[in-house]
């Protein structure tokens, strides 16, 4: 049983969250890790500018900082997107995570964009008992690490129902091509009757797959990658996706390359189970939070430190005037009642399936 490691965030007078981030690194195990001479790849989102449930930079320079103690060479990254917005190459997306607050001096370390300048450098790394694939293309900056330590925000997601860190290491891993391998399954619908016609959805379209036909909005299936960003865009609920196998295809391939990024070297991930948004922080705002803050949750396998940052989400009580406010909520399942076409559980299953980690877990508290 994988043992996970967990603080709360209440800090008492002179004692931070980041004071606490720390004495959980200690506790669990994570200077056992030889970094010496290491490169250290701290795989975080910058958050797309204008969304401000991001990660704080505070909490990759603790990171950082700790890495660097023990004499590794740390340095963030994050590969390029699909769609529209401020990340979609190198260039564009050093200043986001500068604007965002993530330079050099005030995360302690470099920013390198791992899938290169146009999101074309690239290494394809095999997926070792894959069922779905057999390679995977990884931002090349991320392959080439001796070490990989995931930093996540814990959120819920449109297409996967939450994103903790395998989401974070397997898609945001994947260089442009990876990321549109595993969208290539999942073909979002306009349902005309729910539909007004307001355009918000072409603006976030990064194909030009979406057209306004008689004051209607309609998806060229043949030009769509499936990036799920329309979705996300519909105040109306007038976009889903076509067919319920479509979203479990993409979960299970967000394990999948999630297995070829951290096979055979060294990883450790962190969750910080805060400002809970229902969506993913690519988006160029956020909704309030559903649920209360819960805090830090980190660990050798990815999957436990997931399934035990769901079930602190799930035994919450969502907050009041949030998007889960007012939903039935069953088996105290928020992240499926945000989002029911999704079925989070799929990450968890496969990942068990093909032996990227395990759902049982023993919970480690640090004060």
């Amino acid at each position: 049983m994988s043992k996970v490691f967990f603080t709360d965030t209440r800090c008492r007078l002179g004692d931070s969250l980041l004071d606490k981030l720390r004495r959980l690194l200690n506790a669990s195990g994570f200077k056992e890790i030889d970094f010496k001479k290491k490169f250290a790849a701290i795989k975080i989102h910058f958050g797309e500018p204008g969304n401000l449930a991001f990660l704080r930079p505070n909490f990759a320079k603790t990171v950082a900082d700790q890495i660097k103690a023990l004499k590794g060479r740390p340095f963030l990254t994050d590969c390029g997107t699909l769609y529209v917005g401020r990340r979609a190459h190198a260039l564009a997306h050093l200043e986001a995570a500068y604007e965002n607050g993530f330079s050099p001096y005030s995360a302690g370390c470099h920013v390198i964009i791992a899938d290169g300048l146009k999101g074309t450098d690239e290494v394809e790394a095999p997926v070792r008992g894959g069922e779905l694939l057999k390679s995977a293309k990884i931002g090349r900056a991320i392959m080439d690490a001796d070490i990989l330590v995931s930093l996540n925000h814990f959120k819920g997601h449109e297409l996967t129902g939450f994103g903790g860190a395998i989401k974070n290491v397997g898609m945001g891993s994947g260089s442009r091509a990876g990321k549109m391998i595993m969208h290539n399954d999942s073909k979002p619908v306009v349902s005309q009757k729910l539909c007004v016609g307001c355009g918000e959805c072409l603006k976030h379209c990064g194909q030009e797959a979406i057209k306004l036909v008689n004051k209607k909005a309609r998806i060229d299936p043949a030009l769509c990658v499936g990036c799920g960003r329309c979705l996300g865009s519909c105040n109306q609920n007038a976009v889903s996706n076509s067919w319920s196998s479509a979203p479990d295809a993409l979960s299970k391939k967000i394990v999948e390359y999630a297995k070829a990024v951290v096979d055979e070297r060294p990883s450790f991930h962190i969750n910080v189970v805060n400002q809970v948004s229902p969506f993913c922080d690519c988006h160029q705002e956020n909704d309030a939070a559903v649920i209360p803050d819960v805090g830090i949750f980190c660990g050798r396998d990815l999957v436990a430190v997931d399934q035990a940052s769901i079930d602190a989400v799930n035994r919450e009580t969502v907050l009041k005037g949030s998007a889960a406010d007012g939903l039935e909520i069953r088996a105290g399942d928020v992240f499926s009642a945000v989002h029911p076409m999704t079925n989070w559980r799929v990450q968890m299953e496969h990942a068990e399936k093909i032996g990227l980690g395990e759902t049982a877990y023993e919970l480690v508290k640090v004060a």
